[in-house]
């Protein structure tokens, strides 16, 4: 018990990037009906665009407080035009087919993100090297660094302006208004084209802040970082309701936090030690999501989501 503190701020702070990505999923389903598969490698590709700009761009003995934003708007320009480009080349072509044809088409662009990540950005076909804050500060018994105060920063302030944007702003009101009925929404004058845009570039910029938060978290970035970091926030998505924003980073919480005392305190309770650990983390966390299914389908808040044709 005098670990607990410790674990729930991993857990919160894991959560809170499992969180930012899943906003990405959530928003383009909920709005076009699609599960964007190559989500987890517009998130990768974030990284490497903000690892292009610290060892390619800054000039050498760069202060991290300078390095730090200009790395962010490096990966979300990155983040948002791979996002973009996939929803105009990939996916609007499609949006009149059966609903299989841009699920494979986004599992076909996931794979081909990170053929091209791996065969042509030097050195990704192993783990590079990222900039990290490790410097460290003790709150009572929680000890956290530099990096995960910029993850829970970064995480707030993202989801504070995204419900302002949303719920007090004319675009905002419009996705809304496409989210509910599409057909409906673009007979009243909505550009329903540019509105998925938008939700494409904002799911890409939060999958940006959370791959320089990753980088700076763990030390290290690769091609393959993108595909179980995807399948998590596709998880908490679905846990706290797909389609709701709010209900994105509240699954992403409670996944976080679930899968860090799972691997800390399974291997506890006597005739499980062998199912506790760091190994086990992703089955842990993948049976809360079945039992959420379970007893609750709609997810945590409850959120069902129209099944258009």
């Amino acid at each position: 018990m005098n670990t607990l503190p410790q674990q729930l701020a991993n857990g919160l702070l894991l959560g809170s990037m499992y969180g930012l990505i899943a906003i990405g999923y959530t928003m383009v389903y909920g709005i076009v009906q699609l599960i964007n598969f190559a989500h987890g490698e517009i998130f990768m590709t974030g990284a490497f665009g903000a690892l292009t700009v610290y060892f390619y761009i800054l000039p050498d003995g760069t202060s991290m407080a300078l390095a730090v934003p200009l790395m962010l708007i490096g990966g979300a320009l990155v983040a948002i035009l791979i996002a973009v480009g996939a929803e105009r080349f990939a996916y609007r072509p499609l949006r009149g087919a059966p609903r299989l044809a841009p699920l494979i088409t986004a599992i076909g662009l996931s794979l081909a993100l990170q053929e091209v990540v791996r065969n042509f950005y030097p050195g990704a076909d192993r783990a590079r090297a990222f900039p990290g804050l490790d410097a460290t500060h003790d709150i009572g018994s929680i000890t956290i660094k530099d990096a995960d105060i910029f993850l829970i920063l970064a995480a707030v302030i993202c989801m504070a302006a995204l419900a302002f944007f949303v719920r007090r702003s004319r675009t905002g009101r419009a996705m809304q208004a496409t989210a509910q009925d599409p057909d409906t929404a673009q007979l009243m004058g909505i550009d329903t084209n540019r509105i998925i845009v938008i939700a494409f570039a904002i799911g890409g910029f939060f999958a940006a802040v959370a791959a320089v938060a990753y980088g700076l978290k763990y030390g290290n970035v690769d091609y393959r970082m993108g595909f179980l970091m995807g399948l998590k926030a596709f998880t908490a998505a679905v846990l706290g309701g797909i389609g709701n924003i709010y209900g994105a980073m509240l699954g992403g919480v409670v996944l976080g936090i679930a899968e860090t005392l799972a691997s800390a305190y399974i291997d506890e309770i006597p005739g499980m030690q062998q199912l506790g650990g760091q190994s086990w983390a992703n089955v842990w966390a993948f049976c809360l999501l079945i039992l959420v299914l379970l007893f609750r389908p709609q997810g945590l808040l409850g959120e069902r989501v129209a099944d258009r044709a």
